[in-house]
């Protein structure tokens, strides 16, 4: 399958993605499949599982409004890679052992890249909110 036909491919999901902006319940239904699904996909994806994280944590401070620094169209980006990343039906199935896991890691990387400066903005609000967090724990 060539990069052409994967970006048709992931376009289908992208479309589907603006149907989870504003629905808190199918929102939540989506990030509990890709926490659940995230583990038993940890050792195939490789250096993806952090991006897979990355995304899943970005969604849910979307979702609860916590974060909100992201522009409507790359914040439907990663529900699409979300999407895809738990869809059974995708470019390579993943029952075929090994090409399937590959064709996740693959898309998740994709969108990785086209979303780097709002990933690592993202990346700084969550350190310092953890950073917070802890000095909030260390002063009780």
């Amino acid at each position: 399958m060539t990069n052409e036909d994967k970006n048709k491919f992931f376009q289908k999901y992208l479309k589907n993605a603006s149907s989870y902006l504003g629905n808190k319940e199918k929102s939540s239904d989506l990030l509990k499949k890709a926490m659940k699904l995230a583990p038993k996909k940890k050792g195939a994806l490789g250096d993806a599982w952090e991006k897979v994280i990355l995304f899943i944590d970005l969604f849910k401070a979307y979702i609860n409004g916590s974060y909100r620094d992201i522009s409507t169209k790359s914040i439907l980006t990663v529900i699409a890679a979300l999407l895809y990343f738990v869809s059974p039906i995708d470019a390579m199935p993943d029952f075929l052992v090994g090409l399937g896991l590959l064709d996740d890691a693959t898309i998740l990387a994709f969108t990785f890249k086209q979303l780097n400066t709002d990933i690592e903005k993202f990346k700084i609000w969550k350190n310092k909110k953890q950073e917070e967090n802890e000095l909030l724990d260390k002063e009780d």
